[in-house]
């Protein structure tokens, strides 16, 4: 599967627009990852664009979010690894993150909420604005944009990252796709 393939697959399957900004955001973390950590950039770029393909599916129904995604992928041909490390990212499940893509994907998703929730407490809610201590200024907040996973956004250290070069890889991703996410 190439990217046009993958990037019209999520505009047919997620209506909610950003959730859409959501999976470019990571899609463009995901890439930013594989080139600072040896990865392939367009099979990260997938894991990360298609990681939540499923997410308005099975929004009543958490269990299943990323196993129905995942079978879904799977049957469409995409590559094993990308496959598992989407249906790994969701912690419900307890599957093992054995790959490098699936423990990137992993620290990648929530790391973006707080990146876009730090963003837009900004007086100019303009990511070029946002700092890198700023982010992890917020990250200190417990109460702060608490859908974003500290947890997860840690184990940033199992692909070999501080948090602080996590939060500047990440910013810097999402500072190159400003305008797709609207910030």
């Amino acid at each position: 599967m190439i990217r046009d393939q993958a990037f019209n697959l999520v505009r047919e399957k997620i209506k909610n627009q950003n959730l859409v900004k959501h999976c470019l955001a990571v899609e463009a973390v995901m890439r930013n990852l594989a080139v600072n950590l040896g990865g392939d950039p367009e099979k990260w770029g997938l894991a990360g664009l298609l990681h939540d393909i499923d997410y308005e599916e099975t929004k009543n129904a958490p269990e299943k979010h990323s196993l129905v995604g995942a079978e879904m992928l799977e049957k469409i041909g995409l590559e094993k690894e990308i496959v598992e490390a989407i249906k790994a990212h969701n912690e419900i499940h307890g599957l093992a993150r054995e790959t490098k893509l699936a423990k990137a994907l992993f620290c990648t998703d929530p790391i973006t909420g707080l990146i876009v929730a730090s963003t837009l407490v900004l007086p100019s809610k303009k990511i070029k604005d946002l700092s890198v201590e700023s982010i992890l200024n917020r990250f200190k907040e417990k109460s702060f944009a608490r859908g974003a996973n500290r947890e997860a956004i840690l184990t940033c250290s199992e692909i070999g990252l501080s948090l602080e070069e996590f939060a500047k890889i990440s910013l810097l991703a999402m500072q190159e796709i400003a305008n797709d996410l609207g910030l």
